[in-house]
């Protein structure tokens, strides 16, 4: 008996090693860590869509968000088909336009957003989420709008100073 109890001790021993080593493989082929460090998602470039555009963490949420609230008014097309944008007026900008966006301050566009249009001069039609959305998820949404905009957005600093844009 006790011949056939120090195998099997052994056995149920080693299983979990190598259960646990067998899930410390090496990356994946072909997917090196500097190619993916960052990227919890991407997006598709909205104006070459052969480009993808990596998304970090918060970037990856305010997708989400993007395309569960804000998709409708601020595309050209969902993933259910055309927006509805081209109905409104004014026409609201796309997400992705810098042009109108990058000039806007983070705390103005989190403003927007919470409050709603109408109560800074713009759109009655922009509604305020502010009570849908939680002010994490609200800079989540700025965070992606800075990373897909058109041109791209260059943090605001001063000409030769630490914080200038590179």
């Amino acid at each position: 008996m006790r011949k056939k109890l120090i195998p099997a001790i052994l056995l149920v021993s080693s299983v979990p090693a190598i259960l646990f080593s067998a899930g410390c493989k090496k990356e994946p082929p072909g997917n090196s860590a500097t190619a993916t460090f960052g990227a919890y998602d991407t997006e598709p470039d909205w104006n070459d869509t052969s480009k993808l555009i990596k998304l970090g963490y918060a970037e990856s949420q305010g997708k989400h968000i993007f395309y569960t609230y804000c998709v409708w008014c601020h595309a050209d097309a969902t993933p259910a088909g055309p927006s509805n944008r081209s109905n409104l007026t004014p026409m609201p900008p796309l997400l992705n336009d810098g042009d109108k966006l990058n000039g806007e301050s983070d705390e103005y566009l989190q403003n927007m957003i919470t409050l709603g249009g109408g109560a800074l001069g713009k759109s009655e039609m922009m509604p305020p989420y502010g009570k849908t959305l939680t002010p994490e998820e609200i800079k989540s949404v700025i965070a992606f709008a800075r990373a897909i905009a058109q041109p791209p957005y260059q943090k605001p600093g001063r000409p030769g100073s630490a914080y200038a844009p590179k």
